[in-house]
């Protein structure tokens, strides 16, 4: 006689240890997706995610892996056959969580969900891990936590007020690009709005401390150019207050009507990141990047360096009078390079290439786009 018995918790977490693979949840996502391995075991579930708070590991998963939205791109899917449905109670949910944090293998979490019987009920259950997670265990460590599409204000405002960041995915750019990508989500109501509302809350309520917002991209699926997706990040920098936004390159997936589209490269996805940090840290206005051919950036050059081929090369900057903000324009030069360069120019004058080695990694990249004290620096820093 063969008695069947339920898995546990930890064991359903490892049926579905992939489930989150695209689903960045920390400041360097191409990190989190090239240390990820099919072991088939619970370190799948537990990706090193910079955060905030540092680099932890942090335990990434969903309630379920059933979902009634029929997504293209999506794994989950509903009717997609090859998908392992699992869920999960928020008492399970928490319980593992605890019992992996008390065990030194995480120091924090990441939540999502597919959808079932809407996206209210699910936040429910979302935010009542959340509960038992902070009431219960006492958990003082880092959550990230999934915001559904439609979700009300008050779970909004719940969910921020537990978590130290939430998750708005806008998925694509437009509505056009939406209904293409996932045709049963509403682009404006359900996803766009719930982000301005995430800023609305936080300034209604400036004394507490509620979760910054952050949002993702599926880029390269449906004609998405990165003029849309960067113009759209760029207003929720400054309109939402994010704090940042992903773009996960589309990756075909079988048995799902996007099944014969091919892969982003990569490289996309990584020129989109450095673009934004430019709008995000660095003041740029979209205008201001360097677009080519149909709204899209080179592959070939970073945008700052594309920028500068073509503003800078015959026009050079003078890095004893440059502000701050001129001097943040140049390849190689960030804000505490230029901070340190105004601290060491208040003290001698910078007239040799040599002595930027002393206030920056690779000053030789700055050479073709700088003066010191009105000159050409006289010779370049040998790589080798």
């Amino acid at each position: 006689m063969h008695v069947r018995t339920q898995p546990s918790t930890l064991e359903k977490l490892i049926q579905i240890a992939d489930a989150t693979e695209f689903e960045p949840a920390g400041d360097q996502p191409e990190q989190e997706r090239r240390e990820r391995y099919q072991s088939h075991s619970l370190a799948e579930c537990i990706s090193n995610v910079s955060t905030p708070r540092g680099k932890m590991p942090v335990l990434k998963s969903m309630m379920t892996t059933a979902c009634e939205r029929n997504c293209y791109y999506c794994p989950f899917r509903a009717g997609r056959s090859k998908t392992k449905r699992v869920r999960f109670t928020p008492d399970e949910m928490a319980g593992a969580l605890d019992e992996l944090s008390r065990a030194g293998q995480v120091d924090g979490m990441f939540l999502s969900s597919g959808i079932i019987k809407g996206g209210v009920t699910t936040q429910d259950k979302i935010i009542d891990t959340a509960e038992i997670v902070r009431r219960k265990y006492h958990y003082k460590g880092y959550v990230h936590l999934k915001i559904m599409p439609g979700s009300e204000y008050d779970q909004l405002y719940r969910a921020m007020q537990l978590a130290d960041r939430i998750s708005v995915n806008l998925e694509a750019p437009t509505q056009a690009r939406l209904e293409a990508l996932a045709p049963k989500k509403e682009f404006t109501r359900e996803l766009l709005d719930m982000l301005m509302l995430a800023a609305q809350i936080r300034r209604e309520h400036p004394h507490e401390k509620l979760a910054g917002s952050v949002t993702q991209f599926v880029v390269g699926a449906v004609g998405d150019t990165d003029l849309e997706l960067l113009s759209l990040s760029g207003q929720l920098y400054r309109q939402a207050g994010l704090k940042r936004v992903y773009y996960s390159g589309f990756h075909p997936i079988t048995q799902t009507p996007l099944e014969n589209v091919a892969p982003t490269d990569p490289l996309r996805e990584h020129r989109l990141y450095q673009a934004s940090f430019l709008l995000r840290d660095y003041a740029w206005e979209v205008e201001e990047l360097p677009f080519v051919g149909e709204g899209n950036l080179r592959l070939d050059l970073d945008p700052k360096r594309a920028w500068a081929e073509v503003n800078l090369a015959e026009t050079p900057i003078d890095l004893m009078t440059a502000d701050r903000e001129q001097l943040m324009r140049v390849p190689g030069i960030g804000p505490k390079t230029a901070d340190a360069i105004i601290r060491a120019r208040r003290q001698r004058k910078l007239i040799d290439i040599g002595q930027l080695g002393k206030l920056m990694r690779a000053p030789e990249q700055t050479a073709p786009y700088i003066l010191l004290d009105g000159q050409r620096p006289a010779q370049q820093l040998r790589l080798f």
